[in-house]
């Protein structure tokens, strides 16, 4: 059974538990990073750990959150194995999957309904990526491969 990764902070509980349990009935298993209720938080003790979980492995993509989502996916593309895109429409999930391969899913939790949720996790469920031209510029996205000093 396909491991998905969700972390979010306290603004992202209730969509992160709501949303487990939709990728539960598609047939994958999540594994919760945190955090497990709806005190105040701070979104990085719970992004770090999943980030991890998807770089080694032991997750194959996954999915967080925070209030506005910027703030869970700042923290998360600090790992250099990770592209996490911020999605708030199925077409940009669509698109950060297709051109971005992107292995971690961002929602901002408090500007998405749980039915709107639900079409964007299936948007990027359903995609695939595109590889071609699009393998060459992901290549350049961690530091060590942009050719930088």
């Amino acid at each position: 059974m396909t491991k998905v990764a969700f972390a979010s902070d306290h603004a992202g509980y209730g969509l992160k538990n709501f949303l487990k349990e939709y990728i539960k009935e598609k047939g994958f298993e999540p594994v919760d990073f945190g955090t497990d209720s709806e005190e105040s938080c701070d979104y990085p003790d719970y992004a770090h750990p999943a980030a991890t979980a998807v770089e080694s492995g032991e997750c194959e993509f996954g999915i967080a959150m925070c209030g506005t989502g910027n703030g869970i996916a700042m923290t998360l593309n600090k790992h250099q194995g990770i592209r996490a895109a911020l999605c708030w429409a199925p077409e940009l999930a669509e698109l950060a999957k297709q051109h971005n391969n992107a292995n971690i899913l961002v929602l901002p939790a408090r500007f998405v309904s749980k039915e709107e949720a639900i079409k964007i996790v299936d948007a990027y469920l359903d995609s695939k990526f595109e590889g071609g031209r699009h393998e060459r510029r992901i290549a350049k996205i961690p530091v060590a491969g942009c050719g930088c000093k």
